[in-house]
């Protein structure tokens, strides 16, 4: 397991953000990407998790009294699976890419067809 403080994994998460395409990053709606140490209880490997309706599947009515979406990232599974802090830097970036799609109505399949593992 890595050592990495809370807030070093938070500035890695922010760096990955930071590296979204400015045309991707303006097209995200109603949407916060938070950072937890642990997952919801049973998905011990879980890296990320997109929680909301994406945006291909939004209707006229859909903004009417809801809640961003979020994107969670977690820590601890993350520094668990990373050999090195390079490790954790680019799990992080492929992680939040990932749950990026999902707000953008990709799914793992189709994730996978492109790389994203």
């Amino acid at each position: 397991m890595v050592d990495m403080s809370p807030a070093e994994f938070e500035d890695a998460v922010r760096d990955a953000l930071d590296e979204i395409p400015d045309e991707l990053a303006e097209m995200m709606d109603n949407v916060v990407v938070l950072v937890e140490d642990a997952p919801p209880e049973g998905e011990v490997d879980l890296l990320g998790l997109y929680e909301g309706t994406p945006l291909t599947e939004r209707g006229e009515f859909w903004a009417a009294g809801s809640l961003p979406d979020r994107i969670t990232i977690f820590r601890l599974p993350t520094l668990a699976v990373c050999d090195s802090r390079e490790d954790v830097v680019e799990e992080v970036a492929v992680t939040v890419v990932h749950e990026i799609a999902h707000h953008f109505g990709i799914d793992d399949e189709r994730l996978h067809e492109l790389g994203w593992d």
